[in-house]
């Protein structure tokens, strides 16, 4: 089952529970934080972008889980075969933000001792710019995109959690906006084409349970000339209204069912390197999926735990849109991750 949802108005109703559940091609609910049951230290808010091309990758991301607020950039050389992830992470109390109700329109600043990151959105153009001094030593990093030509319709969906009315997860995934600008790093100046060069938007509200694990996957780029993407994932809350699994084809979604993530396993563990597969239920999605390098983090304060693999890669295969066309897919980079988080 595909539940869409249609009819515009608040998220929460006056109780701080969910009005709807299911998927959409817009933010057609309205975010307002002040409605939501749960205490302000148990709601998470970020904004995260990845830039990837056949050459490197740029992650970016800005974030208040509750108790904690955290600034990231990650850099990654395919050529090189190499990769930085630089954190800030700071209190609430004494890194101030408010992150937009929407995704649509408005500006996030963030700033330390060595760094800054920003995101400006007038409404049409995306700008990410921003510096980091020390990443990691002396070395420094900065950075200056233009995104533009986001699509009519995206990926949004209003997860619940069972047994648990005060959670839900609300997430916009944007995919195919093309970017223009640079990133310069030591010697190196990594330079963006808009004709080739797509970004991601993960767009998301929430209030989570403790424990939980997902698996995402994402990829921007042409088929035939033609803008096209996907946004796979699962894992985590009550699904049973709608997953968010779609592709993306000239501005517009094509919805799918569900898509399982088989990650290989080598001595009773997963195996992130070797070659991926994707298969979806109702066989409009086929991918396999050859790594190229793992973006990996662990972290365990023993309350506060993480897990993360983003694999970076080449997604070939064949997708199959609403109208029934096939489009076969070769070598399109993007990436497929499984995280788990205590927090």
């Amino acid at each position: 089952m595909q539940r869409r949802i249609t009819i515009p108005g608040p998220l929460h109703d006056e109780k701080g529970r969910l009005i709807e559940t299911g998927y959409a091609t817009s933010l057609i609910k309205t975010y307002d934080r002040s409605r939501i049951a749960a205490r302000p230290f148990r709601i998470k808010e970020w904004d995260y972008y990845a830039v990837c091309t056949d050459r490197f990758a740029l992650a970016l991301t800005i974030d208040h889980n509750g108790y904690m607020v955290m600034d990231s950039i990650s850099l990654l050389d395919f050529t090189e075969n190499s990769q930085v992830t630089v954190s800030r992470i700071n209190l609430p109390a004494f890194a101030k933000r408010s992150l937009p109700p929407t995704s649509e329109k408005g500006n996030i600043r963030v700033s330390g001792k060595d760094y800054e990151i920003a995101f400006d959105n007038d409404g049409t153009v995306r700008r990410l710019y921003g510096h980091m001094d020390n990443f990691p030593k002396e070395d420094a990093i900065c950075f200056d995109l233009t995104l533009t030509d986001a699509p009519d319709e995206s990926m949004v969906i209003v997860t619940p959690y069972k047994d648990h009315p005060e959670a839900f997860y609300y997430n916009q995934k944007i995919n195919c906006m093309r970017v223009s600008g640079s990133v310069k790093y030591k010697d190196k100046e990594y330079l963006c084409d808009p004709a080739d060069t797509f970004a991601v938007l993960d767009w998301g509200r929430g209030v989570w349970t403790y424990d939980n694990t997902w698996y995402w996957g994402s990829a921007s780029g042409l088929a035939g000339g033609v803008p096209f993407g996907f946004n796979i994932g699962c894992g985590f809350g009550d699904t049973s209204a709608a997953s968010e699994n779609v592709l993306f084809y000239n501005g517009k979604i094509h919805k799918l069912s569900r898509v399982s993530f088989e990650i290989p396993q080598k001595d009773g563990k997963d195996d992130y390197l070797s070659p991926w597969r994707f298969t979806s239920d109702d066989g409009r999605f086929e991918m396999s999926f050859v790594p190229v390098m793992d973006r990996s983090a662990k972290i365990d304060l023993r309350l506060i735990c993480s897990d993360q693999h983003q694999v970076f890669g080449k997604f070939s295969g064949t997708v199959v849109l609403d109208d029934g066309r096939k489009l076969e897919i070769s070598n399109l980079m993007g990436f497929a991750e499984k995280v788990r988080n205590k927090w």
